[in-house]
């Protein structure tokens, strides 16, 4: 738990408050957005090599080092007063955040008995990596009281120098070394960092800069696309790949990818929707907290609960109840308005927070039984599975949703705008209304309804943000929703099938 809280809250105390220490770096917001690509960009791929190294130089050293890395990486924050030196150390934060999440993985896994590694162990594993940005935004708001950027990390500090202690002291169960790094690891890796990182800086700042506007966008884009092509052609030559690309490309794991990923998009609801919501009704993290703590017991109860129904052959009804949890909670904050406060999200977000918990342990369970049927050294393989679609499928989904609601919100603010016309004795008489605050200090009669215009249009733009944001709960409750009839279809003929094939 402590090394999960290590990592988590050193990767999502940014991503939490973007807006808050924008001003602490004297950069806009869109420049402060490179601080979580720069975080994402080496972090995404970084564990599929470390698994190889950790293999080869033992367990010990290898969390030794991993957690001096980190607290190295932590100290420099407190010495960062500018953007430019904040994005290297971010890049370094993430290089060095990777390795710890495979430590908190292990040392979970470690706790309990064989027989249950792959139900409680994997579950609680989970659910705390997936509870983190919740408890990010929890404790964020006292620690930006202390001192800005610097407050969010001190607090890092002090659990790295926990970790690392903690590790020395309990050093986990040894096992077996082994030569398995091979010089063609280290062509094929540096390809498929840049292709992966690549794609996670264009995924987390396109819709800021905007898909089509930016140039730099489409070079990375293809670049990404070059590197990973190469890297493929490459690993297709080996005996013994890094990642199996074979493999990866057969039917059951294309299936595992796309069900990985969707569950990543339709938890965006809650992760960009929610949250993104009340940033746009002006709410802050402090405003928010009894939200975050209903979203964070949710968490622990869904976790808890998969990790004592957690079997293979389970895996199908925790998806179904998953999937009609997000699909419920979806559509009941579809029906938003600007009124809405986040006491009136407690059901819905608990339902979606549930939901999640109860998701991402079976299916990576699956996916974990099928690559240890192909044997270990397909360990790496999966690997590429689970952080292509939790890492960058998590951008992925944060990109889709702030995309769809960007132009949502521009086809509702024309459809408002259009009606906004001063013959309308009801659009007259409200912009009196709202420039009757300024009667006090303006006297002449065009500036006082120039400021009542200005003040109507913001009240458009915010009904029409409302609205998008709408319009994308539904979409994502309308995702949720195929996916279950696909999954119950599936389930379905599986049973056939297998009826069919049974002797009479």
């Amino acid at each position: 738990m402590l090394l999960w809280t290590t990592q988590g809250l050193g990767m999502n105390l940014v991503a939490a408050n973007t807006s808050q220490i924008q001003g602490a770096l004297g950069a806009t917001l869109n420049e402060t957005s490179w601080l979580i690509a720069a975080y994402m960009a080496p972090n995404v791929s970084l564990t599929i090599l470390l698994t190889k190294i950790r293999t080869q130089i033992g367990l010990r050293r290898f969390a030794e080092i991993s957690l001096g890395v980190f607290v190295a990486a932590s100290l420099l924050h407190l010495v960062t007063y500018d953007l430019g030196s904040a994005v290297a150390v971010r890049f370094l934060a993430g290089c060095a955040a990777s390795p710890i999440s495979s430590l908190a993985f292990l040392y979970m896994l470690d706790a309990f008995p064989p027989a249950r590694k792959m139900s409680w162990g994997l579950s609680l594993a989970l659910t705390l990596s997936s509870a983190m940005p919740t408890v990010a935004r929890l404790i964020s708001p006292p620690l930006l009281e202390i001192e800005q950027w610097h407050g969010l990390y001190v607090l890092e500090v002090g659990l790295a120098l926990m970790a690392l202690a903690t590790a020395w002291l309990l050093p986990l169960t040894p096992v077996p070394r082994a030569k398995v790094l091979h010089w063609l690891d280290f062509v094929s890796y540096p390809l498929v960092a840049a292709g992966f990182g690549l794609l996670a800086v264009v995924l987390a700042l396109g819709r800021l800069y905007w898909w089509f506007e930016a140039p730099w966008i489409g070079a990375c884009l293809a670049a990404a696309v070059l590197c990973i092509a190469l890297a493929i052609a490459v690993e297709l030559t080996r005996e013994t790949p890094l990642m199996d690309f074979r493999w990866l490309g057969s039917p059951e794991i294309l299936r595992l990818t796309g069900t990985l990923l969707v569950f990543r998009i339709v938890l965006s609801e809650q992760t960009s929707g929610a949250f993104g919501l009340f940033q746009t009704l002006g709410l802050l993290n402090e405003q928010s907290a009894g939200l975050y703590a209903v979203i964070l017991a949710a968490s622990v109860a869904g976790g808890l609960l998969c990790g004592a129904l957690l079997k293979p052959e389970r895996v199908a009804p925790l998806h179904a109840v998953a999937l009609g949890c997000i699909a419920l909670g979806a559509f009941m904050d579809s029906q938003a308005t600007s009124l809405t406060r986040p006491d009136n999200m407690l059901l819905s977000q608990a339902l979606i927070a549930f939901g999640g918990a109860l998701f991402l342990p079976p299916a990576t369970l699956d996916g974990l039984t099928r690559t240890m049927r192909r044997g270990p050294t397909y360990i790496t393989s999966f690997l590429t599975v689970f952080l292509f679609t939790q890492s960058l499928g998590g951008l992925l989904g944060s990109a889709l949703f702030g995309t769809f609601v960007t132009l949502r919100e521009k086809f509702h603010s024309s459809q408002i705008v259009e009606q906004i016309v001063l013959t309308n004795p009801q659009v007259a008489e409200r912009v009196r209304q709202l420039s009757g605050a300024y009667g006090h200090v303006l006297t002449d009669g065009r500036l006082l309804n120039a400021e009542g215009l200005a003040l109507l249009a913001q009240t458009a733009t915010r009904e029409a943000n409302v609205l998008a944001y709408n319009d994308a709960f539904l979409l994502v409750a309308a995702l949720a929703v195929l996916a279950l009839i696909a999954l119950l279809l599936h389930a379905g003929f599986g049973q056939w099938r297998a009826r069919a094939r049974s002797p009479a």
